[in-house]
């Protein structure tokens, strides 16, 4: 969780006017550490942070896959593209794709079996 900025110079100056950390920690509702940390730190404002990496598999890539061979199989996918099953399968769920279904095709194998 991200605390505002405020709440962050309020704790601050009720710890350096003479207030104890515990009554901070209770006062504000804010973890011990929180205290202890914003303390420590040279700024105030929160970091931001972005993502850790980008994505092994492209966007892209996938999608030019997906329409280029609509059938192939999940493992055949992730060999062509170089990646794990599993980059794949995430992938395809961050596109919105889901898996086909497509009852009819295999009732009528059924039926002629």
């Amino acid at each position: 969780m991200v605390y505002s900025n405020d709440l962050r110079e309020r704790v601050l100056c009720f710890v350096e006017t003479g207030g104890s950390k515990s009554e901070a920690v209770r006062l504000f509702k804010v973890s011990r550490w929180c205290v202890y940390n914003w303390l420590k730190r040279a700024s105030l404002p929160a970091e931001v942070r972005g993502r850790r990496k980008p994505y092994r598999l492209a966007a892209e890539a996938l999608l030019a896959h997906v329409k280029a061979y609509p059938d192939a199989y999940l493992h055949e996918r992730a060999t062509a593209l170089g990646v794990s099953g599993y980059a794949v399968w995430y992938g395809l769920r961050r596109l919105g794709l889901t898996r086909k279904k497509n009852h009819t095709v295999r009732r009528e194998k059924l039926r002629g079996s």
